[in-house]
């Protein structure tokens, strides 16, 4: 299948095929953007879930659980 589409591509005129980079550079932004953004979100959520503290016996009781 993408081989086919390889061959496509081929057969397109240029601005055809300035039209297509145009769009999938544009696709790839988008994905890396909401990738970045899934990250981020994840990371947010993690964050959440840790405990910080300076008290040596809190942090003992914590490492222990």
């Amino acid at each position: 299948m993408f081989s086919d589409v390889v061959e496509q591509v081929k057969t397109l005129s240029f601005g055809e095929k300035a039209e297509l980079k145009f769009l999938l550079e544009s696709y790839l932004i988008e994905e890396r953007r909401e990738e970045i953004y899934q990250n981020y979100e994840m990371t947010k959520k993690q964050e959440g879930e840790f405990e910080f503290s300076a008290d040596l016996n809190q942090l003992k009781r914590m490492l222990d659980k």
